[in-house]
C-alpha cells in the first residue's frame, strides 16, 4: 500500500557487494530460484537479450586460472570501452571506492604488491563458488541492449539479497572476454559486459565491512511540479 515499507525497500537498501565468499557452494534450487527471478527483468521491446552463463564447481576452477594466466601474459580482450575520464566527479567517486577497498584490506597506496594481488582476486571470483557471465548481441550502439543487462543483474542481484545470499558485479571480467568466451564456447557474436560472482558473503572477512555511500537525491533527481520530495536532507 501506499507510506508503508516493504520488505524489497528492506532488501534494496541493505544489498552489499562482498568481496569476499565463503567456499560453500548454493543449492540448485536457489540458483534455479535467482535465475527465474533475473529472467523477469524489463527490456526494451521486451527483446531479452541476455545470455547469461554460470560456472561452479571445476569449470569454475579451471576458468580462473585461465583468467589469471591472461592477466600475467596481459591479454586483455574487453568488448566495450571502459574508464572514468582523467577528471571530474565520476573518476573521483571511482578513486575514493578503489581507496576504501584497499583500506578495508589492509593495502597501503605504495603497496603494488598488495594492490596486484588485489585486483587477482577479483579474476579468482574473490572465493565465490559461482560466477555469472552476462553476454549481449551487438545491436546497434549497443546502449539500449546494455541497459537491459544492467536491469536484469540487477534482479539478480536483488533476488540473491532476498535470499540471505550475495553478489558481485565484476567489470573487470569483461576485460578479458576473448579468454572467456573462448573457455565458455560463447560465439564472438555475444559480447561480454560483465561478470557476477555469487554465493554467501563471508562474514568474518573485514573487506566485508566496507560501505559505500550515496550522493544525496539532491545531486542526482530534478523534479518538475513534483512539490515535497526533496525538502528534507
Amino acid at each position: 500500500m501506499p507510506g508503508t515499507t516493504s520488505p524489497f525497500t528492506d532488501i534494496a537498501r541493505s544489498r552489499r557487494s562482498p568481496r569476499r565468499f565463503l567456499p560453500t557452494a548454493l543449492s540448485s534450487s536457489d540458483i534455479r530460484g535467482v535465475l527465474e527471478d533475473a529472467q523477469t527483468a524489463p527490456s526494451n521491446s521486451n527483446t531479452q537479450p541476455w545470455t547469461v552463463h554460470v560456472v561452479s564447481g571445476a569449470a569454475r576452477d579451471a576458468l580462473a586460472k585461465d583468467l589469471l594466466r591472461a592477466e600475467e601474459e596481459g591479454r586483455t580482450s574487453s568488448d566495450f570501452t571502459d574508464g572514468y575520464g582523467e577528471e571530474g566527479v565520476y573518476v573521483e567517486r571511482s578513486r575514493a571506492l578503489g581507496a576504501s577497498v584497499y583500506r578495508a584490506r589492509g593495502v597501503e597506496r605504495s603497496d603494488q604488491g598488495g594492490r596486484r594481488a588485489a585486483v587477482r582476486e577479483n579474476l579468482e571470483f574473490y572465493g565465490a563458488p559461482h560466477a555469472a557471465f552476462l553476454f549481449m548481441p551487438a545491436l546497434g550502439d549497443g546502449v539500449r541492449t546494455a541497459g537491459d543487462i544492467g536491469m536484469y543483474a540487477q534482479n539478480f542481484l536483488l533476488s540473491l539479497a532476498a535470499r540471505g545470499l550475495a553478489g558481485i558485479p565484476q567489470t573487470i571480467l569483461g576485460v578479458y572476454a576473448d579468454t572467456v568466451r573462448e573457455f565458455l564456447d560463447v560465439p564472438a557474436e555475444l559480447k561480454l559486459l560483465f561478470g557476477i560472482s555469487f554465493g554467501m558473503a563471508d562474514p568474518a572477512a573485514p573487506v566485508n565491512t566496507l560501505r559505500t555511500e550515496r550522493v544525496p537525491l539532491q545531486r542526482s533527481v530534478v523534479l518538475h511540479d513534483t512539490p515535497g520530495v526533496l525538502d528534507r536532507p
